[in-house]
């Protein structure tokens, strides 16, 4: 066997074992995962996640994951806890104390602190007997499989069960608070992510920006305003300012005999493609290669028909969407 057939084979197993052993959890999940639940929904304060080694690194994840999808949440590393971090901790919030054997030393002054003061403790834990789960309120029991390296001392399979009942909490929060997309965009502004969650209304171009003409306009005067705000396109409004036409390339093409002769409502397209503001830009942009277009003008939802903005494909390539 070449040494790349080891490899593999290895990786192979742990993975499969670690799959194995989420199907396991998931199946095992009952009451006690639902209670943890309401007892964070109904908590006024903050969860509070504790954990040493790998634990500690787990929790770590769980509480940016829970931060970002609408729970307040926060690490606190249980040696630092007993050196002053412990006043992090107050009524009303709900603890999480992470430890596979139940019996780290490093969580006791955490511990105590919870029962002193009444503050609801949930423990997650693969020991139903262990210290921490006699003293939680709410437990969280994770299977005890072993680990993947075939000897129980490298953590694997239990720190991917952990972090699985983590995400699985998270988000069974986040979809009862009713958690939308552009709730999670306003903690995750940067990034590809953050441009994936970026709505019409962060990219759009407004006000003095905006490319229009009223129908009446010679195609003279249209021509220098296309030219001018640069997007080779132009909007065309009645005598209300309701947006009624587009006028594109493809129309200057078409009317390219005697266009100066013509006036803006001559030429345009009527009943262009619009957009609300609100809508997610990547939305935007599967409209704009749906219909082989550049560019959409965006209505205001609060005067319907008016021109409020403009959306480009430039605008979303930019931001690495498209």
């Amino acid at each position: 066997m070449t040494d790349i057939e080891a490899f593999l084979r290895t990786a192979r197993q742990v993975v499969t074992d670690e799959a194995r052993a989420l199907d396991v959890l998931a199946e095992g999940l009952d009451e006690h995962f639902a209670e943890a639940v309401q007892l964070i929904l109904g908590a006024p304060g903050r969860i509070i996640i504790s954990g040493i080694g790998k634990s500690g690194h787990i929790g770590h994840k769980i509480a940016a994951t829970l931060a970002s999808t609408g729970t307040p949440a926060y690490f606190v590393h249980p040696a630092e806890a007993s050196h002053g971090d412990l006043g992090m901790v107050s009524k009303g919030d709900v603890v999480l104390a992470i430890s596979n054997s139940g019996e780290a030393p490093e969580l006791a002054n955490l511990l105590a602190f919870t029962r002193r003061f009444g503050i609801p403790l949930i423990g997650l834990s693969s020991k139903p007997e262990s210290t921490l789960m006699k003293q939680a309120d709410v437990h969280l029991l994770i299977p005890s499989l072993g680990e993947a390296c075939g000897f129980g001392m490298v953590p694997s399979i239990s720190t991917t069960l952990t972090l699985a009942m983590g995400d699985a909490l998270a988000i069974a929060l986040m979809k009862y608070r009713d958690f939308k997309p552009e709730d999670f965009r306003a903690f995750h502004p940067g990034g590809k992510l953050g441009a994936r969650l970026s709505t019409v209304r962060d990219l759009m171009h407004s006000g003095a920006a905006l490319p229009l003409v009223s129908n009446d306009t010679p195609m003279g005067d249209a021509l220098i305003e296309i030219s001018q705000k640069g997007f080779g396109v132009a909007g065309v409004t009645d005598g209300q300012g309701q947006l009624i036409g587009i006028i594109t390339d493809g129309d200057l093409r078409r009317h390219m005999d005697g266009l100066l002769e013509n006036s803006a409502d001559q030429v345009m397209t009527e009943n262009p493609t619009t957009v609300g503001p609100d809508i997610l830009a990547e939305e935007a942009v599967a409209i704009m290669n749906d219909r082989k277009i550049t560019s959409l003008f965006v209505i205001d939802p609060d005067a319907p028909g008016q021109a409020q903005g403009l959306i480009h494909i430039h605008d979303c390539l930019r931001v690495g969407l498209g």
